[in-house]
């Protein structure tokens, strides 16, 4: 398991995956690199994919100083530049999309295009009630609570699955491990919370991919559909139907990784 020691200080733990356009995913909230799931392998067959654990999660150190999207964004600029990736496609997911926002926004050479998925510029009044309810277990160390919650982020049609436990529970090595990292998650719930690009999302200039699902309601449509509209040229899909959450990489893989090798196809990564 390489970690990586980069210029923030914090020594991070990614894997490396396939050939081609490097493309570097930046995780979500509370999780590690094993809940990429099917997209890392369905990715990496035309790709050089890289993950990695954000810092105090899966095999990563928690290093100094506070954790926000903005330094979230200062880790992964300098993961990239420790591997000697000039240049990446940047695929973030929820907290992740935040974090490849700030990437676009202060390394703009660095992002070749931004895909955000399950993505917001400001919280709105229903998103900060979302947040904040799933916020608590991690504040009050209930990891029962933390994952019991966690249905949230799934589709009507997968919850109502008589095996929807056990199809959650080979999961759970993915999400906090801990006390040290439910603080750490908590930290990122903080994060997003205190995210706010959206009056700042027309400086972007990578060609940028914003795509959410129908039924998503921690990131609503029309959350993303705000920051599609801010950034010039930003192009918008709502993937519809059963499954569309918040989870559609694990509930439709096969849709979500067509709509972004698509997009990364027309936007080939130059030197």
């Amino acid at each position: 398991m390489p970690l990586q020691r980069v210029r923030t200080g914090v020594g991070l733990h990614y894997e490396v995956s396939g050939e081609g356009d490097p493309v570097l995913l930046v995780m979500g909230t509370s999780g590690s690199i094993g809940l990429w799931a099917e997209k890392v392998p369905r990715l990496a067959e035309r790709h050089r994919v890289i993950a990695f654990d954000n810092r105090g999660l899966g095999g990563s150190e928690r290093g100094e100083g506070p954790i926000t999207a903005a330094s979230m964004a200062e880790d992964a600029c300098a993961l990239l530049e420790a591997l000697e990736i000039p240049a990446a496609h940047v695929v973030g997911w929820s907290l992740g999309s935040a974090v490849a926002q700030e990437m676009a926004l202060a390394r703009p050479e660095q992002v070749a295009c931004a895909v955000l998925y399950a993505t917001w510029g400001r919280c709105d009044g229903f998103q900060r009630s979302m947040f904040t309810a799933l916020r608590h277990p991690y504040a009050t160390r209930d990891m029962e609570a933390a994952l019991a919650v966690a249905g949230l982020a799934f589709s009507p049609q997968i919850l109502d699955h008589p095996d929807f436990l056990q199809l959650l529970e080979p999961m759970a090595p993915f999400f906090p491990q801990n006390e040290e990292q439910m603080g750490v998650t908590t930290e990122q719930w903080d994060a997003d919370l205190a995210h706010d690009t959206l009056d700042r999302l027309g400086a972007i200039s990578a060609p940028t991919l914003v795509v959410v699902g129908e039924q998503d309601l921690l990131t609503p449509p029309w959350q993303a559909k705000a920051v599609a509209d801010r950034i010039p040229g930003a192009r918008y899909e709502l993937i519809t139907g059963p499954g569309s959450s918040h989870c559609l990489h694990l509930e439709r893989p096969e849709d979500l990784v067509r709509v972004v090798t698509d997009f990364l196809a027309e936007h080939p990564v130059t030197a």
